[in-house]
């Protein structure tokens, strides 16, 4: 698997590349020591700084506030959270995020290394990207010195499969190895281990010339969406402040000018045309293509996609979204994530919850990059905004209370 993607050490893991970004952040950063994190990464990343006792250092990400989402940061944003903060063992960045959209990995590699520190890239959308050149840029190639995949999303493997890759002298790979073993099981799925192996076997032989089928198709699938009237996005993601790159494999619907939500149109696809797409927020929804699709997959996604065109109109009017501005979004960090998750805590109204510290999580799901964190102070925009996500479709499955109607928060002493 190594020599397939560029790397010098590759491990497998049974338990999805939640753990494997775990591994990684262990072996760069220990209890009390900071690390470069963006503040739109996924839940798995704050568990980590919750079990590692890292604290973090928030990078802001590219916030685009037009389609109301965020793209992965640049130097500019990572220089900022650096001269605040200089004492930090290295550096994170989540590219592709859920949308597609990628950062410049290379040119953040080279900051970080320039200062002596190392790069994660939790890559988890990017298990594709190292077999084909009309792709965003690999980590590995880019010069990460760690990069997590999930290849049970863009790959083909069960669910619970991840690799995460190594190169470079800036992490050991013994220390790496045995941070996995303290958070891995001790009964990992042969299974899991087999269908990892056959997919870099296919990949390597064949990766080339699948994904060259995958793109003429997904090209197709875009143009023909086009053509129904459907407003499918791309190149509005990219640019200055925005992102770099983008997936081309990820086919993000905005259904803003048809004037319903993507909860609505997920549940509509899934219950009249047994079409499931993989990501649905208040205004979009995205369809995943991967190298296994093939014309009849396709035209399943376009014929249903018409259909939802025609039925729209006799949808109900969307609930309204509290949304944020990006300030507002940005919360005070009062606490470390470890001290408040595990400290004496209390479960307050909603109403009593502004200017109290969160003891837990709350995300928004997908793409699962929490709204509140453990140790942040809770707001009245943020709480609106989660509560009007809740009204309208959005999942939230880590709060204590599901209907939000109270929160947990740090106890006075």
């Amino acid at each position: 698997m190594a020599d397939a993607v560029g790397a010098e050490h590759t491990f497998f893991s049974t338990c999805g590349s939640s753990l494997s970004v775990k591994s990684a952040m262990l072996a760069v950063a220990g209890p009390h020591e900071k690390l470069l994190v963006p503040r739109h990464v996924h839940k798995s990343v704050i568990s980590g700084l919750i079990v590692s006792g890292v604290q973090p250092v928030w990078v802001r990400p590219h916030w685009d506030t037009e389609q109301g989402l965020t793209h992965p940061p640049g130097v500019r944003e990572f220089a900022e959270a650096y001269e605040r903060d200089p004492d930090v063992k290295g550096a994170l960045m989540v590219t592709p995020t859920d949308y597609g959209t990628c950062g410049d990995i290379r040119a953040v590699a080279e900051w970080c290394h320039e200062r002596g520190i190392p790069l994660i890239v939790d890559e988890a959308w990017g298990a594709h990207l190292p077999f084909h050149d009309g792709l965003p840029p690999w980590g590995m190639y880019a010069g990460a010195d760690v990069c997590v995949t999930s290849v049970h999303k863009m790959g083909a493997a069960v669910e619970q499969s991840s690799v995460f890759h190594l190169q470079g002298g800036r992490v050991d790979p013994d220390v790496l190895k045995a941070r996995e073993d303290l958070l891995g099981t001790t009964s990992p799925s042969s299974l899991v281990y087999a269908g990892l192996d056959g997919w870099r076997r296919q990949m390597a032989e064949q990766g080339k010339e699948l994904l060259d089928g995958a793109l003429r198709l997904v090209t197709s699938v875009r143009s023909r969406l086009g053509e129904q009237g459907l407003t499918v996005l791309y190149d509005e993601f990219l640019g200055p402040d925005l992102a770099d790159s983008a997936d081309p494999l990820k086919v993000v619907l905005d259904l803003d000018p048809l004037g319903i939500s993507g909860y609505q149109a997920a549940d509509w696809l899934r219950e009249h045309r047994r079409v499931t797409v993989g990501l649905s927020d208040h205004r979009r929804i995205v369809a995943q293509f991967n190298h296994a699709d093939d014309e009849e997959t396709a035209s399943t996604l376009v014929d249903a996609l018409g259909a939802l065109l025609e039925a729209a109109p006799s949808f109900e009017t969307p609930p309204k979204v509290d949304i944020p501005s990006p300030a507002e979004m940005e919360l005070e960090t009062a606490m470390l994530p470890r001290d408040a998750f595990f400290g004496p805590a209390e479960q307050v109204s909603v109403a009593e919850a502004p200017g109290r510290i969160a003891a837990e999580m709350i995300t928004p799901y997908p793409p699962g990059a929490p709204g509140v964190l453990p140790g942040e102070v809770l707001t009245q925009p943020i709480l609106d905004y989660l509560r009007s996500g809740l009204g309208a479709g959005m999942e939230l499955p880590d709060p204590a209370d599901s209907a939000l109607e109270s929160v947990r928060v740090v106890a006075k002493r």
